[in-house]
């Protein structure tokens, strides 16, 4: 069978493209290829779940802008298909008085970026949101929030499936190459053809790249990070 777009990758970042795809090419016939058994194996099911606001980058950048866009459609996807998600908020604090010009300077650009219901709060104010905090000022973001990611993979996969959409699991990618007009994906013992492959691999996307053909300086690191 021949794949429009083939995917790598069963993560948010995975998914989120194939619906996405499915959305603007509803007659398209999307693959997602995963070697585990389950969505959001890894980086999405093993993380802190945070929604962000988009206060911290570049006023004008694609970043600052997909992130206040992607945050609005996240929380109206949520809400549309019964996601978990709690826009609960959060404060960045600062500790000691020196830090104060750089709370200011990251308020300002939040401004920039118009991140909604942003507020500069003093020491009596933070107490009272978060009472077991200590700092000399803060700036509320009341927009940022968590949510259940791997939950919301397992909604992206049934709504691509409910198309001409398909997940197949334990199917790691072993060899890429190309045939003309073609791209040939060795993956699970099989090989499958598509007309566009889109690399979302999460920690292992260098890996898939060099299948590729790509050999790029650019290594990924993985750490892990541990929350208490």
């Amino acid at each position: 069978m021949m794949y429009d777009f083939t995917i790598v990758g069963a993560g948010i970042v995975g998914l989120s493209t194939a619906y996405k795809l499915s959305l603007k090419y509803p007659d398209a016939k999307i693959l997602v290829l995963e070697k585990e058994d389950i969505v959001a194996a890894h980086q999405t099911g093993k993380n802190s779940g945070v929604m962000h606001s988009g206060i911290y980058y570049k006023p004008g950048s694609y970043k600052a802008k997909n992130c206040v866009d992607g945050r609005h459609q996240l929380v109206e996807f949520c809400k549309k298909h019964d996601v978990a998600i709690e826009v609960c908020g959060k404060v960045i604090v600062a500790s000691e008085e020196k830090e104060i010009p750089k709370l200011k300077e990251i308020y300002e650009r939040g401004l920039k970026n118009e991140i909604e219901g942003i507020e500069l709060i003093d020491a009596k104010r933070l107490n009272e949101l978060e009472p077991h905090v200590k700092g000399v000022a803060a700036i509320h973001v009341p927009c940022s929030g968590i949510v259940d990611y791997a939950g919301m993979c397992s909604v992206l996969m049934r709504l691509l499936e409910e198309g001409n959409g398909k997940v197949q699991f334990n199917s790691a990618v072993s060899n890429i190459s190309n045939k003309g007009n073609e791209v040939i994906v060795e993956a699970g013992g099989e090989k499958i053809k598509t007309q566009f492959l889109v690399n979302c691999a999460g920690l292992y996307s260098d890996h898939v790249a060099k299948f590729a053909g790509v050999h790029s300086p650019v290594k990924i690191v993985p750490f892990k990070g541990e929350y208490y």
